[in-house]
């Protein structure tokens, strides 16, 4: 009775939620942006954070937590914060192609994630560098692996020596539990149409020919990574290398190192780029994160969750998805 009586009210708070929600979009938006709210479009959201000139903008996008497209993080009422890839890909898209755009600011907050998702950042990012537009990233806490990679195209990257950056490569991993298997009694029958249709099974121990083939997938995908960061940092290819064997470096010796430029905070990398657009450019911030209207719809979010367990479904389902595991991953953890 308790469990159906607690299921109720939480259905009642949804309708509730809804209803607050309407009228609030109804009040604040018109009809067009109350429907994207809703239907949870995937346009970048912006908000000015400098007025100024609107013909001479430096847009600020942000990348926080871990670089992966894992799908929306909620839609609507029900949206959370979080790196959103898609939001962010279309933004710098929006960037390259608006004339009134001079300048992005990356405010960069991650310790790395997706090879793909990475690579497809970078391109966007060379669009904006060939359009005319100058590009300077601000490394906060941690820009490391991924977070280094997106980081590497800017004319001017800054950290503090409080930053953790590099660890500059590419890692896979996978669980081998045949002894634990076996101390249980349990057994696999595989059916598998080639040899290696179940490679990286953690079922078994990898063969010869299939540990030197993973290992050269990593190593085409680590020589892309080289090969950005020499392009992005005017270094050879044997200067990176020396500096690519996985490791961290704080932000004073990435500058002595020559993977870092200038020493200092958002604030100083936002001055130094308005002063290198000049005039009185507008900030702007755009894309990489969805982010709720209506803190009222996570509460319930929330209600509905610690009467499901839907809490601990879902940190289980983060730890998954932030995993350095068979995923090729640019990514320090």
């Amino acid at each position: 009775m308790k469990r159906i009586i607690a299921l109720v009210s939480a259905i009642a708070l949804v309708i509730l939620g809804l209803g607050a929600s309407f009228m609030t979009s109804l009040w604040a938006s018109d009809w067009e942006d109350m429907f994207n709210e809703f239907s949870g479009a995937n346009e970048p959201v912006s908000q000015v954070l400098e007025e100024g000139d609107a013909g001479n903008k430096i847009a600020v996008v942000n990348f926080d937590g871990v670089i992966q497209d894992t799908g929306t993080t909620g839609s609507g009422m029900f949206a959370t914060e979080g790196y959103d890839h898609q939001m962010t890909i279309q933004a710098l898209k929006d960037i390259a192609a608006e004339d009134t755009y001079s300048a992005v600011l990356l405010n960069v907050n991650s310790p790395g994630g997706g090879v793909f998702e990475s690579a497809e950042i970078h391109k966007y990012l060379m669009e904006i560098k060939e359009s005319g537009k100058t590009i300077y990233s601000s490394m906060g806490n941690m820009a490391a692996s991924g977070g280094y990679y997106v980081s590497a195209p800017a004319d001017q990257i800054f950290a503090t020596d409080e930053t953790i950056t590099g660890s500059i490569g590419v890692i896979m991993q996978s669980m081998n539990y045949t002894e634990l298997a076996e101390n249980v009694g349990i057994s696999y029958d595989v059916y598998k149409s080639g040899e290696m249709k179940d490679m990286m099974s953690a079922s078994r121990e990898a063969t010869e020919e299939e540990q030197d083939y993973l290992q050269s997938i990593v190593d085409t995908m680590f020589q892309d990574f080289v090969d950005v960061v020499a392009d992005g940092r005017g270094m050879s290819e044997e200067q990176v290398r020396e500096l690519a064997d996985g490791r961290i470096y704080l932000g004073g010796e990435a500058i002595e190192n020559g993977l870092v430029d200038q020493q200092g905070y958002f604030d100083d990398a936002l001055a130094a780029l308005k002063e290198e657009v000049g005039g009185t450019p507008q900030v702007v911030e755009i894309g990489g994160a969805q982010t709720t209207s209506f803190p009222f719809g996570v509460k319930i979010q929330s209600a509905i969750e610690s009467i499901t367990g839907g809490g601990e479904v879902k940190m289980v389902q983060e730890l998954i998805n932030n995993r350095q595991g068979v995923e090729p991953m640019y990514l320090y953890e």
